[in-house]
């Protein structure tokens, strides 16, 4: 078995395919964690879980995106912030009406966090001064400060590891943030994930024993230029 993971997948089920085919995953075999936001921003979500939830081993850690998702299937909220940031796009996954009750099962029963083999995976980030399993679910899924920390600490020329993990993978702000380029950033202990698949890079998918990993197209030329057209959350 060898233990996969990946960054945001934002809707984009045509990318989440080519990934899987592409790194060669064993859906038999093989073991896949998410890094969350399967939801909003491209218009097959509704396929990408039913993918997900079809994988033999597969470990998802929820994020932000998912969150308004659960809000919108369970409450009925549909707040403005959400839609413009690709929440119509789930909405219209699923043909404008419920969530299927199987799919907020999987959102639901989803991890706050994850820690394997002295690896932590989580959507955003986290204290690295207080134990993972303490901190809120708004920090786990919105917090940007463990990455512009790992940032700050590279570019000055410390690569010491952040907190008590051998390895960090966490998504949620993409990489062409800090540097232009759509591949994983290895900064000190952190690796960050989502390459930009929520606007128009690629879905990225790296094998974590090895380091290597592989690419989808650009989710703009697989969906037609689609995407978030001004930045957000």
């Amino acid at each position: 078995m060898r233990t996969f993971v990946m960054g945001d997948i934002h809707g984009a089920h045509k990318a989440f395919l080519q990934c899987l085919e592409r790194s060669g995953f064993d859906r038999a075999k093989d073991w896949l964690i998410v890094l969350g936001d399967v939801c909003d921003v491209y218009p097959e979500v509704r396929q990408c879980i039913d993918e997900l939830i079809s994988l033999k081993h597969c470990d998802y850690v929820i994020g932000n995106h998912d969150l308004w998702t659960l809000d919108w299937a369970i409450r009925g909220l549909k707040p403005d912030l959400w839609l413009e940031q690709g929440g119509d796009q789930t909405i219209l996954s699923y043909g404008g009406d419920l969530m299927l009750p199987k799919h907020v099962d999987f959102l639901n029963k989803a991890h706050s966090c994850l820690e394997v083999n002295g690896c932590a995976y989580v959507h955003a980030g986290f204290d690295p001064n207080q134990p993972l399993k303490t901190q809120s679910l708004k920090v786990l899924a919105w917090d940007r400060d463990l990455l512009r920390r790992a940032w700050e600490e590279k570019k000055a020329g410390r690569n010491h590891p952040i907190g008590c993990y051998r390895e960090i993978f966490l998504g949620h702000t993409p990489s062409c943030v800090f540097l232009e380029g759509t591949f994983p950033l290895h900064l000190c202990n952190v690796w960050a994930m989502d390459t930009g698949a929520g606007w128009n890079g690629p879905l990225t998918i790296m094998d974590v024993a090895s380091k290597e990993y592989w690419q989808s197209d650009p989710t703009s030329a697989l969906y037609d230029g689609m995407g978030r057209s001004k930045r957000g959350d």
